[in-house]
């Protein structure tokens, strides 16, 4: 899937993934929680209506990072992993494997590994592949090019072949002693998603405070 990333990404605009499920799944419970909040508002008698909007401010930013904000950016020569509280980047050299396994995970050269939310591994869909992969092989087809594998393994699959062709592509520059276009530029972090931590502990706060003081 390919999609385009806000301007102050703009290395990470080549491939974007995403869970098309979460994402609905995200809109709906935003959507429930808005109706929920605003009803307590108008209709909700005593500490009802700020009981309402705490929740409210607690559970938004967990919807959201659970849901909405996963996403994988992959670029020629990084990649962004934006997990629920936080995102990671790195350059594919120091990027050592992806495996999807029971769920999609990123390995680095220094040892660290990282969840990735917003490849999902569904069960379902690849014992689907398999048993589409062995019926094009009874009938004599092949599978390539007749079975499409599961939506992880299929993502997995594309980013390795990114860090692949970035490896390469460091090799020739090396043979040739010259600088790998782009790769200045490259430089890894981990940060924590503030923007979300901070407004869900503050309506957590702000809702123990009102019922332990009704």
């Amino acid at each position: 899937m390919t999609s385009s990333t806000p301007s102050d990404e703009p290395t990470y605009a080549d491939r974007t993934y995403r869970s098309g499920a979460s994402m609905v799944a995200g809109v709906l419970l935003l959507l429930l929680i808005a109706w929920l909040v605003i009803d307590a508002l108008f209709t909700g008698a005593g500490r009802a209506p700020w009981q309402a909007l705490a929740a409210g401010v607690f559970l938004v930013p967990l919807v959201v990072a659970l849901t909405l904000r996963p996403a994988v950016m992959a670029g020629a020569r990084r990649v962004l992993v934006r997990n629920p509280f936080r995102t990671i980047r790195l350059p594919w050299s120091e990027v050592e494997g992806l495996r999807a396994a029971y769920s999609t995970e990123l390995s680095t050269t220094g040892g660290a590994k990282y969840q990735v939310w917003a490849l999902p591994v569904s069960l379902r869909d690849r014992k689907r592949a398999l048993r589409q992969t062995s019926a094009a092989l009874r009938e004599g087809q092949g599978a390539q090019g007749h079975v499409r594998p599961a939506a992880a393994d299929q993502a997995v699959s594309e980013l390795r072949q990114l860090a692949q062709d970035d490896a390469e592509l460091r090799a020739a520059a090396e043979a040739q002693g010259v600088p790998v276009p782009g790769a200045q530029e490259v430089t890894s972090s981990v940060r924590w998603a503030w923007e979300i931590i901070v407004p869900a502990v503050v309506g957590a706060i702000a809702l123990v405070v009102l019922f332990a003081t009704a």
